[in-house]
């Protein structure tokens, strides 16, 4: 008899039974003699459990088939029960741990070795799978950057901090994930000849593996003692610091929107011949209540050739635009991404995107690349601005001129007070004036450089003011911009729009520079304020009463 107890505990029928009723909340009944039960749900309903009386009765079946009959069977099932019976006692504490477990909230897959009923077997079952199991933050550790080495913490503690140097109080995480090390404490001496030192003891003791970037400490009250703002080192690795490489996607994405920038400049010469062009097209394009079949595009087919001028000149300012970052940035040292251009029926073009594709040693040559490009484009501009300015006054260039609506220089301040000293009161009270292609090159140039000029984001005025006065002072300087662009103070019609590509595209502040501390000197900030001031003077238009007053374009009144 104690062979076949012995059986019946090993058997893989009696396995399954005791694995199914671990993966159940416990009974609310106790369980009959036969194994058969009626189990409570969480909300107080019965399951149905024939699969597992089925179960039962092959468990006794296994055990009747071993041979004999009547009393034989008899004495076999009552000197059995007893070993069955152990065996479901034991079940049913393993189920109240169980039980107890899922309440708390630590049910995993798979028991522990001392909950387990001898016999059963302890692998995991395929059908007891928890999500708790996973753990999600050595996940993310290993789908994220990779973290600084703690030995190389150690030894970096160890060997270039003291007394002398840089006394270390705390750490912190530093990157955008906390991939790195933040070391804060007080200065001892000169920051730049510190951070030079610390630079060079870095390279010798772990070569290219890292970056060291010297910063502003977080949440600090005070001012160093010796001037400036306090500051902290943090450690990056260079594979998560520096910016990765141009792809070949990216190649074709910029070539496709050159062709599409391409485009809207013919496009924008084009429409600057609207005095000349079909009727039934302008009306097409300029009335929202023309109703009708679309006007056969064919018709704009002549007028191509006379808009090349317009489309040259757009792009050969914005190229002479990026061919500014490209030198500055090649006298620094310093990759750039290629040129993202970005295509506007309106100008023609609202810029580039151009990322760095190195780490910045200082914020001087993060200022220095971000204001060479629009004082290159401004530049030839307001060259071509002035020449068309002139050219329109001038008798022998009637043929080449075009006729434009004078309310048009109502769109900025500066340029329509320009325009107005130059061509007179006359010409631009007026309902048309006669303009020479270059002041629409110029006009649309000078505009596009001042959008790019806002200090916001990572746009070029962004970068600028990032690197003149500091990270900490772009958060204020972008709320009022994109209040004012909301406001359509800037930019007139074109504020919704420009606002709109900032922050699908551009809203990110650059990242820090390696040396991202150090002063850039007065007149580098009072070249900025200028410039912030001239755009404002460039990006606001002129309303009507102003416009009467300075005689800045035909004001209609009813």
């Amino acid at each position: 008899m104690a062979a076949a107890a012995a059986a019946l505990a090993s058997s893989p029928l009696v396995h399954l039974t005791a694995a199914a009723r671990l993966r159940f909340p416990k009974p609310r009944t106790s369980a009959a003699s036969s194994g058969c039960s009626r189990w409570g749900s969480p909300r107080g309903a019965y399951l149905d459990w024939r699969p597992l009386r089925r179960c039962d009765r092959m468990r006794r079946f296994s055990v009747d088939e071993g041979g004999g009959g009547g009393e034989a069977d008899g004495e076999k099932r009552s000197d059995e029960e007893p070993a069955a019976a152990a065996v479901e006692t034991k079940a049913g504490a393993a189920e109240e741990v169980a039980s107890e477990r899922s309440r708390s909230g630590s049910f995993s897959s798979s028991s522990s070795p001392s909950s387990v009923t001898p016999g059963v077997s302890s692998e995991p079952s395929l059908l007891s799978f928890s999500v708790d199991s996973i753990d999600t933050v050595k996940l993310l550790e290993l789908l994220g950057p990779e973290k600084v080495d703690p030995d190389d913490v150690k030894a970096i503690k160890e060997k270039f901090f003291g007394y002398t140097t840089f006394w270390l109080t705390r750490e912190e995480p530093f990157g955008d994930l906390g991939e790195g090390v933040l070391f804060v404490g007080n200065l001892r001496g000169n920051k730049e000849e510190i951070f030079g030192k610390l630079q060079r003891q870095l390279r010798e003791l772990t070569g290219d593996k890292y970056n060291l970037f010297m910063v502003e400490e977080p949440n600090s009250e005070e001012d160093d003692p010796r001037g400036g703002p306090r500051v902290s080192f943090g450690l990056l690795r260079r594979e998560v610091s520096e910016p990765g490489p141009t792809t070949l996607w990216q190649y074709v994405i910029s070539m496709l929107l050159f062709l599409l920038t391409v485009f809207s400049c013919i496009e924008l010469g084009i429409a600057s011949k609207i005095s000349s062009l079909p009727p039934d097209i302008v009306s097409y394009f300029t009335d929202p209540n023309a109703t009708g079949p679309p006007p056969d595009m064919q018709l704009l087919l002549p007028f191509v050739e006379s808009a090349l001028p317009v489309a040259y000149g757009v792009l050969a300012i914005q190229l002479f635009h990026e061919v500014g970052h490209f030198l500055a940035a090649y006298a620094k040292d310093v990759k750039l991404s290629i040129p993202f251009f970005i295509p506007n029926f309106t100008l023609g073009t609202f810029g580039s995107i151009t990322q760095f594709k190195s780490i910045l040693p200082d914020r001087k040559t993060m200022y220095d690349i971000s204001m060479a490009g629009p004082l290159a484009g401004a530049a030839l501009s307001f060259s071509m601005f002035s020449v068309g300015l002139w050219l329109s006054s001038n008798p022998a260039a009637t043929s080449d001129l075009v006729q434009v609506p004078s309310n048009l220089f109502q769109g900025s301040l500066l340029l329509g007070l320009l325009s107005r000293a130059i061509l007179g009161y006359s010409a631009l009270h007026a309902a048309t004036v006669l303009i020479h292609p270059l002041v629409i090159a110029g006009w649309c140039g000078l505009t596009t450089t001042a959008f790019n000029m806002l200090p916001v984001g990572c746009l070029d005025g962004g970068r600028a003011l990032q690197g003149a006065f500091g990270k900490s002072a772009l958060f204020g300087f972008g709320l009022t911009t994109y209040s004012l662009l909301g406001l359509g103070v800037l930019g007139g019609p074109l504020s919704l729009p420009w606002g709109l590509y900032v922050l699908l595209c551009q809203r990110t502040p650059e990242k820090p520079c390696l040396d991202d501390v150090s002063d850039v000197g007065t007149w580098r900030r009072s070249a900025l304020i200028v410039s912030v001031f001239l755009v404002v003077l460039i990006l606001i238009p002129v309303w009507d009463e102003l416009a009467e007053d300075l005689g800045v374009g035909l004001v209609n009144t009813f």
